[in-house]
């Protein structure tokens, strides 16, 4: 009984009960009269509700976000394109276009009706200040009466994805230099103590430096041949990322992971429970995963530490607070004294926010606080560039500090010690 009422309005539901009375008032007072009356307040709202569910209307609707990602805090715009197919005109529509309580209120139009193979086109804006994948759709059509008595719900099957991502800060272009990337004199000599035996030559492209070129190769094949495993150093990035309670840094991650996909590096992001795996370019896929990551229970980085070792590039790790231990593993995973940077974050100055850090900053004064100072001479010491960042000043502060210390030497990893005392939850 209620959903059948439901279909009325406030006006229908009125009608109904103010006929109803009339009626038994008229049959108990004997007024004929009255009783018409009734009659009729009763079968109006009832020959509405059957008129409008008898209708034929054949509806499409096609939606469009532009853009269909975006950084949290930005604005997209949501178009709807309303057609009716069908052989008869409309009536009044109600128009509803379901939206995740994250992205705001629910958009309402009202539409007097569609021409028959006409159409309507809706806009409405769509931001949030969250990151996440959210679904928006389908669209709600309510059919109403001429007289507003009967509302008749139908609803499109389709949906939109729309993708909100951490905010992502611009960076200077000064720390990712061809020093970093083994261009330097110091790389050219570390690859070649590695032997003739290890290379695996590809043939030679335009731009590839001659210094590239493996003689005894080029000699069996008749063609030029560059040290491929070169060109995987200079084009790769292993992007490490923190995700333990308190250490979290989604928007750093994605504002360096942004700008070195921006200088031509291909790459692969690591949390500290393992790889991320997913097919498409390294600037989507790492978007797409920090947009819907959630914080680890993980108390150490070591699955993540596992999926460095083995593999060439530069490692960039952003991390919360590391013990000894952890700070001394994270500088094991270099591997034959490559490019390295670490963002070490003083997670105690966020502390008392609800809010996860939006861009972590290096501090612009000389009080770090001491929770960053070990690992950072720990990993300084094995040959990782360091920049120690508190919640005071904008990320590409810390990036370009990078930039002013000294060039990375070639050095061998850092040794791993012994037992290693399984460090406590962050935070």
């Amino acid at each position: 009984m209620r959903s059948w009422l439901s279909a009325f309005t406030t006006r229908g539901t009125s009608f109904l009960a103010a006929g109803a009375a009339a009626a038994l008032a008229g049959l108990f007072l004997n007024e004929r009269d009255l009783v018409s009356v009734g009659i009729v307040l009763l079968v109006l709202p009832l020959f509405s509700a059957l008129a409008a569910g008898r209708a034929r209307y054949r509806l499409s609707c096609v939606r469009s976000i532009t853009p269909p990602r975006v950084a949290a805090g930005q604005t997209a715009t949501v178009r709807l394109r309303l057609e009716n197919i069908s052989r008869l005109p409309t009536g009044l529509l109600l128009a509803e276009d379901e939206v995740p309580y994250a992205l705001g209120t629910r958009p309402r139009y009202v539409l007097n009706g569609i021409e028959r193979g006409g159409s309507r086109e809706l806009s409405y804006p769509l931001r949030s200040d969250v990151r996440g994948k959210f679904l928006v759709g389908p669209l709600e059509i309510r059919i109403a009466d001429a007289f507003g008595l009967v509302e008749l719900g139908r609803s499109f099957s389709s949906s939109t994805s729309f993708v909100v991502t951490p905010k992502v800060v611009p960076l200077p272009r000064a720390v990712v230099s061809g020093s970093w990337l083994g261009d330097g004199e110091g790389r050219a000599r570390s690859a070649a103590t590695a032997g003739e035996d290890d290379v695996v030559p590809r043939a030679y492209r335009d731009g590839d430096e001659l210094r590239r070129v493996h003689w005894r190769s080029t000699a069996r094949y008749g063609e030029l041949m560059v040290r491929r495993e070169e060109q995987q150093w200079r084009n790769r990035v292993l992007l490490l990322l923190d995700t333990r309670r308190a250490a979290y840094a989604v928007s750093a991650a994605a504002s360096i992971g942004i700008h070195l996909a921006h200088e031509g590096l291909e790459g692969q992001l690591i949390t500290d429970t393992g790889a991320l795996t997913a097919s498409g370019a390294f600037e989507d896929v790492l978007l797409n995963s920090l947009a819907v990551i959630k914080q680890s229970r993980s108390r150490d980085i070591t699955p993540g530490l596992a999926s460095i070792r083995g593999t060439s590039g530069l490692i960039v790790a952003v991390t919360g607070r590391l013990s000894a231990g952890s700070a001394r593993q994270l500088a094991a995973s270099r591997r034959d004294g490559g490019p390295a940077i670490a963002v070490l974050l003083a997670v105690s100055t966020w502390a008392g926010s609800a809010q996860e850090p939006r861009a972590p900053a290096a501090r612009g004064g000389d009080s770090v606080p001491a929770e960053t100072d070990e690992a950072a001479a720990i990993l300084r010491a094995a040959g990782w560039r360091v920049a120690c960042v508190d919640a005071s000043t904008p990320l590409a502060a810390a990036w370009q500090q990078l930039a002013m210390l000294p060039a990375i030497q070639p050095m061998p990893a850092a040794p791993i010690p012994g037992p290693v005392a399984t460090p406590g939850a962050v935070g």
